[in-house]
């Protein structure tokens, strides 16, 4: 989860106000600001006013280095826009390409009726048309490319960090209480209480690390279904001195399907953006963006709420390895992609396509293994409609439900199955159906033999 797009033609009805962005935003870029209309005397006219502004548009140098989004500008424009009093537009030609308060923030006109997003976690009362919107993706991802970066999209719960209630926390994790990190030095510590709260909050290993390293390849966001105070508090102790996020973290409240994240919220080309997340069911329109996490755990409660009945992280006083846990993991895999993107595709760069290089990089890790199941899915459930059929083939394993010499792999809880008792005798590779959810979780095809099906005396 961030961005920075390319400028499209701007329309005759929106001229004003995309020159007067487009100057905001390269200014911003530079860290110098030049001369604005804020400048120049009181007796100037509105006209002489708006055509310093495009000029400025017009003849602006390529920045050397990009600091802040399209998000973060137009957030400052906004600021500026309420003190502004060049209001001399015709409402009646004006396109209303975004509206403040109720209120076009070109024109003035009261806005009802309207077709658009609006995006509150930019600035509060921040309405954009479809046509605005497509038109700062655009300038965002230009300016992004400039830079060989991409959109990351992070989810908080599970995936970077995990949360109990503090009535929550059980008897056994009673020695949390004496371990939790000062606030005084957030950027040092992963273990916090958040009184006002009545939550403990835990960092997962690698988090500060991965957020610093990542920053150089991404424009991040962070995505919660979390509400916005919740989402704001955990982006104080992910990103205390706001290097990372700015003012791109958006929650449930801000999007626009109930139970649904979209990338409809987010300023940013969906063949440019990534998606880290721990819930497939959250991104049911951008599956192909997505990179499933193995949740984090590291309470009692979080084992609780998802049906695990083993002791959590914390009751167990261990955690993820910092060096080759779930962070470091992906992060490895986010760099790869990031590789292939920039530097091994052939095509021309605006027409990339980052979600194909997340499919064929995927399917290189069962490449050449043919796999039956038994016995793992209900009856007269559809095989290839289950899970861990989908997970197999978008790791480039085929899957069969005919048994032939070809299988590489059968997977089964049972031994005794007679698929298994044949995957035995004819030396194939008998395992676990979570042998499937570590190599798509880690990325790598695993070692069968750690993930062999027990053998019990079969009949």
């Amino acid at each position: 989860m961030s961005l920075v797009t390319d400028s499209p033609v701007h329309s005759s009805s929106s001229d004003d106000l995309a020159s007067y962005l487009d100057a905001h935003l390269a200014s911003g870029s530079t860290g110098s600001s030049g001369s604005s209309a804020d400048d120049e005397t009181d007796d100037e006219s509105d006209h002489e006013s708006e055509r310093i502004k495009r000029h400025k548009a017009e003849n602006l140098e390529i920045p050397e280095e990009p600091e802040g989004s399209t998000s973060r500008e137009y957030s400052e424009q906004i600021v500026d826009s309420e003190q502004s009093v060049e209001t001399t537009i015709n409402q009646d030609s004006c396109s209303h390409p975004g509206s403040f308060g109720g209120m076009c923030m070109r024109c003035g006109k009261s806005l009802e009726e309207k077709s658009g997003v609006t995006f509150g976690y930019i600035h509060k009362g921040l309405w954009l048309a479809n046509d605005e919107i497509a038109r700062l993706r655009k300038t965002d991802m230009k300016n992004l490319l400039r830079y060989k970066k991409l959109y990351l999209i992070l989810d908080l719960d599970h995936t970077l960090l995990n949360s109990t209630a503090l009535t929550h926390i059980s008897t056994e994790e009673e020695h949390l209480r004496g371990k939790v990190d000062s606030r005084e030095d957030i950027s040092k510590g992963s273990l916090f209480v958040l009184e006002h709260m009545h939550t403990m909050t835990k960092l997962r290993p690698f988090v500060r690390t991965f957020l610093k390293e990542a920053s150089e390849m991404f424009e991040m966001y962070i995505y919660t279904m979390g509400d916005r105070s919740y989402a704001q508090e955990m982006a104080k102790l992910l990103d205390p001195k706001r290097e990372y996020f700015h003012e791109r973290v958006i929650s449930r409240d801000d999007g626009t399907q109930r139970h649904q994240k979209g990338l409809d919220v987010v300023l940013g080309q969906e063949s440019y953006v990534l998606i880290l997340d721990d819930t497939e069911q959250a991104w049911t329109k951008h599956k192909d963006n997505l990179i499933l996490m193995e949740r984090y755990h590291y309470f009692a409660s979080s084992c609780q709420q998802f049906g695990f009945s083993c002791r959590s992280l914390s009751e167990m006083e261990t955690d993820e390895n910092e060096s080759d846990g779930a962070l470091a993991t992906v992060f490895g895999v986010l760099k790869r992609i990031h590789t292939i993107f920039f530097h091994e595709l052939e095509d021309e760069l605006a027409g990339r396509d980052v979600r194909q290089v997340l499919k064929t990089l995927r399917k290189e890790v069962l490449e050449g293994c043919k796999i039956i199941f038994s016995r793992v899915f209900p009856t007269q459930f559809p095989a290839s409609h289950h899970q861990l059929w989908k997970m197999a083939e978008q790791l480039g394993a085929k899957c069969t439900v005919d048994l032939d010499d070809s299988v590489t792999h059968v997977v089964a809880t049972d031994a005794g199955t007679e698929k298994s008792r044949w995957a035995v005798k004819e030396k194939k590779s008998l395992v676990h159906p979570r042998w499937i959810e570590a190599s798509y979780y880690f990325w790598k095809r695993q070692p069968e033999e750690s993930f062999s099906v027990d053998q019990k005396a079969s009949s």
